[in-house]
């Protein structure tokens, strides 16, 4: 389901306005002409209010838009939720020149907090002038801990016309049946009554959203939209069965976009109950075991679990009422035959890769279900509970006794290593970010790794630019900085950036000191010239000259250095600091270079990449895979792998100690990116 079909008549835009710190957190979908909509709702008698106005407009044949914003759910905020809701369409319904009860809205992330409507309103605006074709913008602004953004697609033949059908979703955390902590927002171009739509929707979601589990939990917020907007001009019904299956497998495909995506899941887990007496017995069973802790952390510890899987199937049977035939019972693990006759061939399957499928087979009937869940790590005790006031000590002598023993495995391996840490995006932004930063740099540090750290500081930049006055221009990406711009460049990147990032690590118990690229002729720079434009004191590294550096990190210092350079006539240049940060690797003859950025990593069909060759990286580039800001990020990163650093990571610095995440365990949380061989 990776191709993109976009279907006609609507339109998409994900924008931040600042619900959340840094990454998208508004999303609209609008239609050209009415669509009629259908909807399936959570279950929790704790509902949000865009629920409740949902479930009063719907079916609906008259609605032309769409407005998400993620980062509060709005739910546990009694009349003051609702009206703020309401604010929120009617603030869209004013940008579109459309009436409120066109507009369907959408919320999630934290229980309990009102929509900040204020800064929605603030943000509309610029939503509106976003429209346009970029689906994945608007399903990246309906994220919260995803890890991934949630799309899909297909194309459905009908008669000599074609269907068009183009989904975005969103979950992670809080996903069970019935239905999960999740958003879906499936759009069509075909002509359908809400009605019908409905029938169809409800009988996708049985089979796909209802079939998931992560954690056993269901959200306030929980909402699947099917709009058809008749653009196509093809009628289709609940009898039109190309058009019905292509709904339910878009839906089955987010929907197992979803359970991949739990929260600290590192495999995903595809469970069929065959032979069932019944379609519900078959879907009730597969999702109880799918819902089994003892069974999901089995295969979290690599373990198949079949044993634990069996005794979910036949716990819930029992409370079903179902008797089950033991000696008809076998399962099936990657194809491998594991159980016979209910009891264990002695055959194991192999549990690698990303996910693990399982075949139980009841003997009973020809009814058959699928399920989706992942597995249980201790990554999602991290999202969920694990904050600054629960340190180590809190937790159970084996946690501990394994996190030790996993971190001195790498502290051995990287004891005397240097590594080049270029830090920026959001990381910088947030002070809870900042203060991890700051924590993650001094464990490094008493761990025997050499840290040496180059910061960015664009929006802080264009911050003090816009309080003084002075308007910013981009050539290509790239600020313009003239020379009065180049002084409030270096006055923010040396004064005021350098300062806070060494006075954080000092706080932690680290020692650090702050240097500007000029500070003893550190990086020699040269105007930067492509094609004849003029970017004003905008330079490119000609030289790192490494005596200062070398001298701080044998006196145990922790270099930070303000991406500033200065040419041989003593004038002064702004240089990209993922450049600066590849320079200095190859002069320093670093292990490491490691990105913060505000992605997870190279994401190829919505996928972290996690590792990845040089050559692999080259034809990303070519294909189109690595686009944007992140081409300049990557070729940097590989101009260092050509001059002798070992290995470049990319990694999201929005998740706080993702630093060490990234050096402290076998499979990392970005992308990877080391020589063949």
């Amino acid at each position: 389901m990776k191709s993109s079909f976009l279907a006609r008549g609507f339109h998409f835009a994900g924008v931040h306005c600042g619900v959340k710190v840094a990454r998208p957190d508004l999303a609209l979908i609008t239609t050209d002409r009415p669509a009629e909509v259908a909807g399936v709702f959570t279950t929790n008698e704790v509902r949000a209010a865009c629920v409740e106005r949902g479930e009063r407009m719907l079916p609906s044949g008259s609605i032309r838009a769409l407005v998400v914003t993620s980062g509060i759910a709005n739910a546990m905020t009694g009349p003051e939720g609702a009206a703020r809701d309401e604010r929120m369409a009617v603030a869209l319904a004013d940008a579109l020149d459309l009436l409120p009860n066109e507009v369907l809205t959408g919320s999630t992330g934290s229980i309990g907090d009102p929509l900040p409507i204020e800064t929605i309103e603030a943000g509309i605006p610029a939503l509106v002038e976003a429209l346009g074709d970029d689906v994945h913008r608007a399903a990246e602004a309906i994220m919260t801990t995803d890890r991934v953004v949630k799309r899909s697609s297909a194309a459905v033949s009908i008669g000599d016309e074609v269907v068009y059908i183009t989904a975005i979703a969103k979950g992670s955390g809080m996903i069970h049946p019935n239905m999960a902590t999740m958003l879906a927002y499936v759009c069509t171009d075909a002509v359908c009554s809400a009605e019908d739509l409905q029938t169809v929707l409800k009988a996708a979601t049985d089979a796909s959203f209802n079939q998931i589990s992560v954690d056993r939990d269901t959200s306030t917020n929980d909402t699947v939209l099917l709009l058809a907007n008749g653009a196509s001009g093809v009628s289709v019904g609940p009898d039109t069965a190309a058009f019905v299956e292509a709904i339910g497998d878009v839906c089955r495909d987010l929907a197992r976009q979803i359970a991949a995506d739990g929260e600290g899941a590192t495999r995903l887990i595809s469970l069929q109950v065959t032979g069932a007496g019944t379609l519900e017995a078959a879907r009730s069973l597969s999702r109880a075991a799918i819902s089994s802790n003892l069974f999901k952390c089995s295969v979290y510890g690599d373990m198949s679990g079949s044993g634990r899987c069996m005794a979910a199937v036949g716990a819930h049977a029992g409370a079903l009422g179902i008797a089950l035939d033991e000696g008809a019972l076998s399962v099936q693990v990657n194809g491998v035959l594991e159980v016979s006759g209910g009891v264990p061939t002695g055959e194991l399957a192999a549990m690698t890769g990303p996910e693990v499928v399982y075949t139980v087979d009841l003997g009973q009937g020809d009814a058959s279900a699928w399920a989706w869940g992942c597995d249980f790590s201790y990554g999602y005790v991290s999202v969920n509970a694990v904050t600054k006031s629960e340190p180590l000590e809190t937790h159970s002598p084996g946690l501990k006794r394994r996190l030790l023993v996993e971190a001195l495995t790498y502290i051995r391996r990287f004891a005397g290593r240097l590594a080049v840490i270029k830090y920026g995006g959001a990381a910088m932004v947030r002070d809870d970010l900042k203060d991890a930063f700051a924590e993650d740099l001094t464990l490094l540090k008493a761990a025997g790794l050499l840290p040496v750290v180059i910061h960015g500081g664009g929006p802080e930049i264009s911050r003090t630019l816009d309080l003084l006055g002075k308007e910013t221009h981009f050539i290509d990406g790239i600020r313009v900085t003239d020379p009065g711009s180049m002084k409030i460049v270096e006055m923010v990147l040396t004064g005021s950036v350098n300062t806070d990032i060494v006075t954080r690590i000092h706080a932690n118990g680290g020692r650090a000191i702050g240097l500007s690229g000029k500070d003893g002729a550190l990086l020699s720079a040269r105007k930067l010239r492509v094609e004849g434009r003029d970017y004003g004191q905008v330079g490119v590294v000609d030289e790192v000259r490494c005596e200062v550096l070398t001298t701080l990190l044998a006196e145990d210092y922790i270099p930070v250095i303000s991406p500033v350079g200065v040419d041989a006539h003593g004038e002064t240049f702004n240089i990209n600091a993922d450049e600066v940060a590849a320079q200095v690797a190859i002069a320093l003859g670093a292990t490491k270079l490691l990105y913060l950025t505000d992605v997870p990593g190279i994401l190829h069909d919505d996928e972290l990449v996690s590792e990845a060759t040089p050559e692999q990286i080259a034809e990303f580039i070519t294909d189109g895979v690595v686009q944007g800001g992140m081409i300049p990020k990557v070729r940097s990163m590989l101009s260092a792998l050509e001059g002798g650093v070992t290995s470049g990571h990319i990694i999201d610095g929005r998740v706080p100690h993702n630093l060490l995440a990234e050096l402290f365990t076998d499979r990392g949380v970005g992308t990877w990116v080391k020589k063949s061989g």
